[in-house]
């Protein structure tokens, strides 16, 4: 069958006019030309696709990395607070089987007393076996770390209490190898404390945390929020961040002084 360039042809040449006007065909092939790109565009295009990808993937990473920190704070604090209702259940009132003990036994010297621990087989009773525990495991400075299923782990930050702890959404050990337990805070770690009774003399210190559960850290706080970005920008402290995280409805604002990386 003659396809219909080749019928136009035919019409043209009947008429004696190709002589005077290009064929269909020949001009379609043009006009395919012109709209054709060169290998020089080709490029162009893609070098400027490159440099937008390069600017807009650092700022979607952020944003994820953001984002798993966001949902894995407010799923753990509820979970915690939630373990700590269900031990209630079980043992009672938590004033009665709180109780800020060591971590680690001491000799006479002063020495670690290895398998000596305290705080661990307290929180594995009071809390852990209420959440999905996957294991512990004991860090340098004489205190524990336990990991939950997704992913995430809490610390116990001092080995002379249980009060003061740091929950990391993510990557807990590339997270420590930056820096201690104190300094991580804001950036992969997040702090927490655990004070639902303290003594008289030291209640103004902890009155946002007596009688409440696992909450963000606000020791020695005097209520201003200008407080809490200044604790929190500081890089040898950074345990208000939790704080201004949980205010914002547990979403990291704008203005967060620090930037979360794990």
């Amino acid at each position: 069958m003659l396809n219909l360039f080749q019928h136009l042809a035919i019409r043209c040449k009947v008429l004696n006019i190709k002589k005077y006007f290009p064929t269909l065909e020949q001009e379609f092939n043009e006009r395919v030309k012109k709209a054709a790109f060169t290998l020089a565009e080709v490029l162009i295009t893609l070098g400027i696709i490159g440099v937008v990808a390069a600017m807009t993937m650092p700022v979607l990473i952020q944003k994820h990395k953001n984002t798993v920190v966001e949902t894995r704070l407010k799923k753990f604090y509820s979970a915690i607070n939630q373990a700590i209702l269900m031990s209630e259940a079980q043992y009672g009132p938590r004033e009665y089987w709180y109780t800020d003990i060591p971590n680690t036994g001491m000799d006479s010297f002063g020495t670690p007393i290895a398998d000596a621990s305290a705080a661990q087989p307290w929180f594995d009773k009071y809390i852990g076996k209420f959440m999905n525990v996957v294991r512990y495991d004991t860090l340098s400075g004489n205190t524990f770390i336990v990991y939950f299923s997704d992913g995430s782990a809490l610390a116990q930050i001092n080995p002379n209490n249980i009060r003061d702890w740091v929950f990391f959404p993510q990557n807990p050990l590339k997270c420590l190898e930056r820096s201690d337990l104190w300094h991580i805070r804001g950036v992969c770690g997040f702090a927490f404390e655990f004070v639902p009774v303290v003594a008289d003399d030291y209640k103004y210190l902890w009155k946002y945390h007596i009688n409440k559960g696992f909450e963000p850290w606000r020791y020695n706080w005097r209520g201003t929020e200008e407080e809490l970005y200044q604790g929190c920008a500081d890089t040898d402290s950074g345990a208000y961040c939790t704080a201004i995280i949980q205010n914002n409805g547990w979403k990291i604002p704008k203005d967060y002084p620090r930037k979360i990386s794990y």
